[in-house]
């Protein structure tokens, strides 16, 4: 009685197992197309972005301290060569001149947080990929062979070459998956850190001129 009860669930497992190779492949399918697309994407990116240069940073931080009053900040701000969510974001805070220094200081502090927060969503996808990548081609290693192992023992070479095939097929496909989405995340991640950077020291000698007036 239990040899077949053990012999019932090694088979459920066998027909589990089996029935998962078509929506592994699918989805490796589907995840190389994520992959290649966010690949462009980050290509499209790395010509189009002209982040400030320090030094243009260091004069528009001193321009900013010397402002006297909220619509010459403003103008320097305008004028520079930020990307225009960096100048939305110093731009209201600059607006709030009315309010008291620690209103203002939290106000900055939630505007900078929820522009990361944007810009962490943009690497979700091949965050994701990085991991999910491998483990779809690993199962699509293993999944096949089951059969290629039980056709080996009865002599079918051909099933087992096939077996083979999609077993190297997968694990390629899947390492190769998550190793792009693993350089895209990165430089994503090392850009938009320095974007912050770069508002985060803007928006402290915004606050700090502000306060002088």
């Amino acid at each position: 009685m239990i040899i077949q009860g053990t012999e019932t669930l090694t088979s459920l497992i066998h027909i589990i197992s089996e029935s998962l190779l078509t929506p592994v492949v699918i989805l490796l399918v589907i995840s190389i197309v994520i992959v290649i697309l966010s690949f462009g994407g980050l290509i499209n990116e790395y010509i189009s972005r002209k982040p400030i240069k320090s030094n243009d940073l260091e004069d528009l931080i001193r321009r900013v301290s010397f402002s006297t009053n909220v619509n010459q900040m403003k103008d320097e701000i305008a004028n520079s060569d930020l990307f225009d969510y960096q100048k939305e974001i110093l731009t209201r805070i600059a607006d709030n001149y009315d309010i008291g220094p620690e209103a203002r200081k939290a106000l900055a502090s939630e505007l900078i947080s929820a522009h990361e927060t944007r810009l962490i969503k943009k690497t979700n996808k091949t965050d994701i990929l990085v991991r999910v990548g491998p483990i779809l081609g690993l199962l699509g290693t293993l999944i096949p062979l089951g059969p290629g192992l039980a056709a080996l023992g009865s002599g079918d070479i051909a099933t087992l070459a096939e077996s083979l095939t999609i077993a190297f097929d997968t694990t390629v496909t899947g390492l190769t998956v998550g190793g792009i989405s693993f350089l895209i995340s990165k430089y994503k991640k090392q850009w938009y850190e320095s974007d912050l950077i770069d508002v985060e020291s803007v928006a402290e000698a915004v606050l700090e001129t502000i306060n002088k007036w």
